[in-house]
């Protein structure tokens, strides 16, 4: 591809209403140390024309600079000084583009083991994880790592990309080596639905463009499965979950007795005329109308940022869940929950921390560590285990005040928390719950 076939924002023509209807793909990309992670996201913008003329130039000159001999695709991702430096991802970094199928935005995860928390946050919110694996090297221990901890996040969808075929000859028995290792290891795994393709991110073979090198391969493109794959049934449509993120009152003349409630649908569908219960205190009432944008809505459904107007005048603030009736979550003040580990000091058995689930906020007490997880064997270490930076493991609290949850595997918005110390207000823990 020439520079003048780089996307140019002056000759192009926009449908700003058909760009703002179309899916939207969120993936993330895992893997080890140097599998090409970031070679593989630059080559995914370059070879569908998501690269600005600038940018590219910008990418060049640096790369000869640096002495390379082609244009080094991974620094379009890689914008940290250090990552430059050394060669690796150390930040989540989002790119977004579209295609005329769909929009994405991407996330590139670190691959050493010590960002592994970095990992985590990128994953949270992704429909597809791609893991990548060096054809030399096989599968690792990272490999495992970040697919255990995608299946643990709920990631509906995984993409095991076989990089690097280009020096491994391009053998098909090498490919099929890996897939047959990968899905033994697989039927431990909570995601199902995987696919592998075999691509070369630095030459470009099947990532957008099929590959000649390899026309044994009768699957698809990694481009095509990012734009063809189903995702609209992994939203939970059925169980409709609405925590009420703020009170909307104008006090204005015009809307003198409004009064809305703000936030965003987590699951399911509501409709003005919908019989809603408000947790935790139980009081029932009509939803009189539902707005986006200053418009009435006959329906809304996640996840969609709306107001909701009830026909009674009921004591509702932030925190605060709608929920239909006869399809309720379970409110408790004990939960279990699967942790992926954050802070830099282990969890602390009878530890306070702070606890944020979706627009509530509450205090926690750590009441028992069950047990560790072996990221490679998935066995369960239960003798005196302690979870530190990395480390998944699972874990009980009690919080000061009731919360209204479903489980991870059931709802991934109302089924996951986060634990922030108390003392630095930092992140420390992505937590799971177990039903």
């Amino acid at each position: 591809m020439t520079t003048s076939e780089i996307r140019n924002p002056q000759s192009e023509i926009f449908d700003s209403n058909s760009y703002l209807n179309m899916e939207l793909l969120r993936f993330t990309t895992a893997g080890s140390v140097d599998d090409g992670k970031s070679t593989l996201i630059g080559r995914l913008l370059y070879d569908s024309k998501s690269i600005f003329e600038d940018q590219y130039e910008n990418i060049k000159a640096t790369s000869e600079r640096r002495g390379e001999s082609t244009v080094n695709l991974a620094l379009f991702t890689d914008g940290l000084k250090a990552e430059r430096e050394q060669g690796i991802t150390i930040d989540v970094a989002y790119r977004y583009f579209s295609t005329p199928k769909r929009k994405f935005i991407i996330a590139d995860t670190p691959g050493h083991i010590q960002y592994t928390r970095n990992m985590v946050t990128g994953a949270s919110t992704a429909n597809l994880a791609i893991i990548l694996v060096d054809a030399r090297q096989g599968i690792v221990e990272q490999t495992r790592r970040h697919s255990i901890i995608a299946s643990l996040l709920g990631i509906p969808h995984i993409a095991v990309c076989i990089n690097k075929m280009d020096l491994v000859n391009h053998e098909e028995a090498v490919f099929n080596n890996i897939v047959a290792e990968y899905r033994e290891f697989a039927t431990r795994l909570k995601t199902k639905d995987i696919h592998f393709i075999p691509i070369s991110a630095l030459n470009g073979d099947n990532v957008v463009h099929r590959s000649e090198n390899m026309k044994w391969c009768e699957g698809v493109t990694l481009m095509y499965l990012l734009e063809n794959i189903h995702i609209a049934s992994d939203i939970n449509h059925i169980d409709m979950r609405f925590p009420v993120q703020y009170v909307v009152r104008p006090y204005s003349d015009e809307f003198h007795d409004y009064r809305g409630y703000a936030g965003r649908i987590s699951s399911g569908v509501i409709r003005k005329g919908d019989k809603v219960i408000v947790l935790p205190s139980g009081f029932t009432s009509t939803v009189k109308s539902v707005e986006l944008d200053g418009k009435e809505l006959k329906e809304a459904f996640a996840p969609l940022s709306v107001t909701v107007q009830l026909e009674d005048d009921i004591d509702i603030s932030r925190g605060d869940m709608l929920v239909r009736e006869g399809n309720v979550p379970k409110q408790s003040q004990d939960i279990e929950a699967m942790v992926c580990w954050m802070g830099e000091k282990p969890i602390q058995l009878n530890g306070k921390y702070f606890l944020k689930h979706t627009s509530k906020e509450v205090r926690a007490v750590v009441k028992e560590i069950k047990y560790k997880m072996d990221i490679n064997s998935l066995h369960r270490i239960t003798e005196n285990p302690s979870i530190g930076m990395n480390d998944v493991g699972r874990i009980s609290l009690r919080t000061t005040a009731p919360l209204c949850f479903d489980a991870y595997t059931k709802n991934r918005d109302t089924g996951s928390f986060i634990l922030i110390e108390e003392g630095s207000n930092v992140t420390v823990g992505a937590c799971m719950i177990i039903d």
